[in-house]
């Protein structure tokens, strides 16, 4: 045989060979002889890289590589000499699927890392993530990194404790002071999903009624959530259900815990080792098995609403939650919201309350004053309170705490009315009215028009106003005015959570207010027209949001509990805290809406940032038919730099296209190197 043969069957053996032997990746590790791909979601938050990512799955990482759990890989990597890929930073990401094959026709670079086997990425939490995502105009990794908290490593080490069986079904308790409370609970227990706006009784009783719907839920076979605005309400509920269920059938998701006890407790659930979740706003991603329940409190609260990128809203992703996973809903507050009154007209939920002569005997009296009705008793005058609420904090001290509430700075008004305190608004849009600089002419803050001749419409005046007294001036002064009774306050630089039904003046801002032992004697509302006269569309419903909040923590009426109020008797909420009315006043809030085409009766998403920037993206976003774009005008925020803000406003039912056109738009920007970045947010808190 010549050389030349005995070279050709080598090279036909080598051939063979090569043919036989298994794939490898570009870098030479051996592939896994099944599903060798894998789908992985990169956490780049890049809204032009808002999609999944195929890569090789080496043979040794095969077994672990599971759907759900976090990865590491290269990202960016450039095909070289030889059509290796070369290069790429390492990213954290998590894997979506395993695929037997990728429909990308180039080469694919291998898993870095399984940085844990653990699957804390289940499908439901994924659909959930990505159903946010789009609603709010965001990125997929952005939302993940809301709803999958970071790894700790020594407590995912630790195993989970086993589930306990389900409780027995609670007794109603409390519930029964509601019409249909106590067949709401039955049918939680029963494994149905009742949906309910509830607008809960004031007093000391609404933790221990929100535990007893978890505990029917838990006895119904069924995972319950409950989603509160801060921690101390956390720690109420919290304590409520430890005293009705036990230990181990709940976990508090609290921001104070520390990053390895919060992952843990994070994993109980995951795992299916507790079936009830409580905690703030970050608890809503809560990967709670069978959701059968899902509670939020207060969702006025502006705390609710994510200040990080997509910007969610509780609400919005728990009634979310419930409709994907078929879980009931019960949306609960002192009052109700107009989204809650929009889900009651729509019937979607139904409305859970007591009757009026429940209401009537458990919740305190209310008079109203004006802050022009000064007295002629010098220690009012002094402490420059309206005489009737300085008669009734020192009738109330003989008998207990009184709570004084206080406007915190940043609450005034731009203006309003020296003389009636109505609020400045725009004649073409109901818009507040602002001034640049002393002598200016006003200007709308929502459509920019100029008002020359502006005069109140309720009384004809031509003065405005616009200042508020903080609390901590307020505290001194009512030290003054009250020399031997002790004085505490309770605002941003520290939070009370409860204090003792001994005599004390307690000095507190808005959402502030610590409970009494035994409930408030009374309580002074104070300046109220500067949280009525806030220019923005929420002003009334927040006020009365408030006000109710820090009255509820007052004695009944027949036990001596009085509220004052001090703000102009006439205003609607004003008049629905009197008649303790909080659905009334939602209900006409919500046709107001209606008429003026505002949320929640249209879906809205502001565009703010440097006036180019707003300029060019709305030339280049493709609106739905029928939207409208009302400004752009000044707002703040731009750190040192000007900066404006255009609201973009859609009929029913176009809100996803909205929010689709608003990121193609994004992304285009993106594509074109525009440099002055623009912040979107779908249904802004806050639009005046």
């Amino acid at each position: 045989m010549s050389s030349t043969d005995e070279a050709g069957e080598q090279l036909a053996l080598i051939r063979e060979t090569v043919r036989r032997a298994k794939p490898r990746t570009w870098r030479g590790a051996l592939l896994a002889d099944e599903l060798p791909v894998a789908r992985v979601v990169v956490d780049k938050g890049l809204l032009s890289l808002d999609k999944f990512f195929d890569y090789a799955v080496p043979a040794n990482l095969a077994e672990d590589a599971q759907p759900g759990v976090r990865v590491r890989v290269r990202f960016g990597a450039r095909v070289g000499t030889g059509g290796r890929r070369e290069g790429g930073e390492l990213y954290d990401g998590f894997v979506v699927a395993r695929l037997a094959a990728s429909d990308f026709p180039g080469a694919l670079a291998p898993l870095a890392q399984v940085l844990s086997p653990e699957r804390v990425l289940t499908p439901a939490l994924l659909a959930l993530c990505r159903t946010v995502a789009d609603r709010y105009a965001g990125s997929l990794a952005d939302v993940l990194q809301l709803a999958v908290p970071p790894r700790h490593a020594k407590a995912e080490a630790e195993p989970s404790p086993e589930p306990l069986p389900p409780p027995p079904a609670p007794a109603p308790g409390s519930w029964d002071r509601y019409v249909d409370g106590a067949e709401y609970l039955t049918a939680l227990a029963d494994g149905r999903a009742p949906r309910a706006v509830w607008t809960a009784l004031p007093g000391p009783t609404w933790p221990e009624e929100i535990a007893r719907a978890v505990a029917a839920t838990l006895a119904g076979g069924r995972g319950a959530l409950v989603v509160l605005p801060e921690g101390r309400s956390v720690a109420r509920v919290d304590s409520a259900l430890s005293e009705l269920l036990g230990e181990g059938r709940h976990v508090a998701l609290a921001a104070d815990l520390g990053p390895k006890e919060r992952y843990r407790r994070w994993l109980a659930v995951s795992r299916g080792s507790v079936r009830a979740a409580i905690g703030t706003r970050a608890a809503m991603f809560a990967p709670v098995r069978d959701l059968g329940l899902v509670v939020v409190w207060n969702d006025g609260d502006g705390s609710h609403g994510d200040q990080r990128a997509p910007h969610p809203h509780a609400r919005e992703v728990a009634l979310l939650r419930a409709a994907e996973e078929g879980a009931g809903v019960l949306l609960g507050g002192l009052t109700v919201t107009v989204e809650g009154a929009q889900l009651l007209r729509t019937g979607w939920a139904r409305p859970l309350a007591a009757a009026r002569e429940t209401v009537r005997a458990v919740a305190p009296r209310v008079r109203t004053v004006t802050d022009l009705d000064q007295g002629r008793d010098a220690a009012a005058q002094y402490a420059r309170l309206p005489r009737p609420a300085w008669e009734a904090a020192r009738d109330a001290l003989t008998r207990g705490p009184v709570l004084i509430q206080v406007p915190r700075r940043g609450y005034a008004p731009r203006l309003a009315c020296a003389q009636c305190r109505t609020p400045a608004r725009c004649r073409h849009c109901e818009g507040p009215l602002a001034a640049g600089s002393a002598g200016a002419v006003l200007e709308c803050g929502w459509c920019g028009t100029a008002e020359p001749e502006w005069h109140c419409a309720e009384c004809g005046s031509f003065r405005l106003r616009a200042q508020v007294v903080g609390a901590k001036r307020t505290a001194e002064e009512l030290g003054k005015a009250f020399p031997r009774v002790p004085v505490r306050t309770s605002g941003r630089d520290s939070v009370l959570s409860v204090v003792s039904g001994e005599p004390a003046l307690v000095i507190s801002t808005p959402g502030a207010e610590p409970v009494a032992e035994g409930g408030y004697a009374a309580a002074l509302l104070l300046d109220g027209w500067a949280l009525l006269g806030r220019p923005d569309l929420r002003a009334g419903e927040e006020a009365l949001r408030l006000w109710m909040t820090a009255a509820g923590l007052v004695r009944p009426a027949g036990e001596g509990g009085t509220v004052v109020v001090v703000a102009e008797p006439t205003a609607r909420p004003v008049q629905a805290l009197v008649r303790w009315d909080p659905a009334g006043h939602a209900a006409v809030e919500l046709e107001e809406r209606a008429q003026l085409h505002f949320p929640p009766v249209s879906r809205m998403a502001s565009v703010t940032g440097a006036p180019q920037a707003v300029q060019d993206l709305l030339s280049l976003i493709r609106l739905p038919e029928g939207a409208d774009v009302l400004g752009p005008v000044p707002a703040p925020g731009g750190r040192g730099q000007e900066w404006e803000r255009a609201l973009i406003r859609v009929a029913p039912g176009q809100g996803a296209a909205l929010a689709a056109a608003l990121k193609a738009a994004q992304i285009a920007r993106v594509a074109l190197r525009s440099p002055d970045q623009v912040r979107i947010r779908i249904d802004p808190p806050d639009i005046g």
